[in-house]
């Protein structure tokens, strides 16, 4: 009887298993939503350029005087009271390849704004390192030229009649054309292909403008710094970055996935800004860039700086307005 019994049990339990096997006893698989990387801080849409064309002269500046001896400035003059407080403080980039940035394997701020920085303090003491280098943004060169915070701006700033209204310019130290970034294989070649992409420039950027005038214009995302852009364009959270070629090639170095493409739209002139109604000093950075211009300085610069960009233009020639 148990015999029996024991083998009924093992019957019954050979039949549970057996209908259990016709189940589907797959374990449901849940799908996890990719998570989307985060924004750069402060990042958002810009949907209006602020720009005005007053129509005014862009390149035009005050012509050079006699320039002072390094450390023997005019009394009373702008150059005599920075020289009083023993250094040249300078806003400039610490995010742009080439121009002004932060050398990982050094700490130490490099690039052809830098080096110009230098020139112009060699010329008020004697010596190119009394300079205090400030980081400002894109954004942040004119109010920082305003509220006193630097002496001059060195940072790939353009000249625009717009900021001609708010601070003054030197002559231009070099013209930068405007193209395109973007990942290799995007299909994007050209301005009119921006068309309802999303485009990253930084807030401040003269950039902006021309996109927003395109039909069909694309959603142009504002950040602080061109690095931002890079970071976005990686990530996959806009489609391409639109600025100075100067600027593209210096994150294109930074990712072998990248591409400038688009024929040159037009040319950014870089000047060196200051506050506004010190002629004394716009006529004393003048003479700095017509001496580095003369003597070999700034094709220096160019040769330790900026051959990723191609053989040397040469230094434009200064247009002056008196």
């Amino acid at each position: 009887m148990r015999a029996g019994r024991g083998l009924r049990v093992v019957l019954a339990a050979t039949a549970v298993l057996a209908a259990g096997c016709g189940a589907d006893t797959r374990v449901p698989v849940t799908t996890v939503p990719s998570v989307a990387q985060p924004q750069p801080p402060g990042a958002q849409p810009i949907t209006m350029s602020g720009a005005v064309d007053n129509g005014c002269d862009v390149e035009a500046s005050l012509r050079p005087g006699a320039q002072p001896q390094p450390g023997a400035m005019p009394p009373n003059s702008v150059m005599a009271r920075i020289l009083a407080k023993g250094r040249l403080t300078v806003g400039v980039d610490q995010n742009t390849y080439l121009f002004g940035y932060r050398n990982p394997a050094t700490g130490q701020l490099q690039g052809f704004d830098i080096d110009l920085a230098r020139e112009i303090a060699r010329d008020l003491f004697g010596d190119p390192n009394k300079v205090e280098l400030r980081s400002v943004s894109t954004a942040g060169r004119v109010p920082a030229l305003q509220k006193g915070q630097v002496d001059l701006v060195v940072r790939t700033f353009s000249v625009t009649c717009d900021r001609r209204r708010d601070v003054d310019f030197s002559s231009v130290y070099y013209r930068a054309p405007q193209r395109i970034l973007v990942p290799i294989g995007s299909g994007i070649r050209s301005n009119t292909d921006l068309a309802g992409k999303r485009v990253c420039v930084t807030f401040g950027s003269d950039s902006t403008a021309p996109l927003l005038a395109i039909p069909n214009p694309p959603v142009v995302q504002g950040v602080d710094n061109w690095t931002d852009c890079l970071i976005e364009l990686q990530q996959g959270q806009v489609d391409a970055v639109r600025t100075d070629e100067a600027i593209l090639a210096g994150l294109a170095a930074q990712d072998p996935n990248l591409q400038l493409v688009g024929d040159a739209m037009g040319f950014e002139p870089y000047a060196v800004g200051l506050p506004k109604g010190e002629t004394d000093f716009v006529r004393f950075v003048n003479g700095v860039l017509e001496r580095i211009r003369g003597d070999g300085t700034w094709q220096r610069l160019y040769a330790a700086n900026l051959t990723p960009l191609g053989p040397s233009p040469g230094p434009p020639a200064a247009r002056y307005s008196d």
